[in-house]
C-alpha cells in the first residue's frame, strides 16, 4: 500500500483479495482514516459543522494479476503538482 496526498484529494494504492468490492475497500479506507484524523484533531469535526471528512465519491482502477504495480505506483506519485507530492506511507498496512 503506498498513501500520498495531493492539494485537494488523496491517494491509495491498495493491494486486496477478490472477496472485497473497491467499493467496500474504499468505504473501509474512508471510515478508517476519518475515525483516526477526528480522534487526533477533534476540533476539525467542530470546523467541519458536522459533515463528513470524506466525499462521497471516489476514483478507483484496478490492476490484473499480470498488471504493472510500478507503473501504477508512478502514475498515483506524478498526479498533480509533483513538488506538492507528499508520500505518508509506502508497504503494507493491515486494514482489517
Amino acid at each position: 500500500m503506498e498513501i500520498g496526498t495531493d492539494k485537494d484529494h488523496v491517494h491509495f494504492l491498495v493491494q486486496s483479495v477478490p472477496m472485497f468490492t473497491v467499493t467496500r475497500i474504499a468505504t473501509i479506507i474512508k471510515s478508517l482514516t476519518a475515525r483516526q484524523v477526528f480522534s487526533k484533531m477533534p476540533e476539525l469535526k467542530k470546523e467541519l459543522w458536522g459533515s463528513s471528512l470524506w466525499t462521497s465519491g471516489y476514483y478507483a482502477a484496478t490492476v490484473g494479476k499480470h498488471g504493472n504495480e510500478t507503473v501504477i505506483a508512478k502514475y498515483v506519485k506524478e498526479q498533480g503538482c509533483e513538488t506538492d507530492y507528499v508520500q505518508i506511507h509506502k508497504d503494507q498496512l493491515r486494514l482489517l
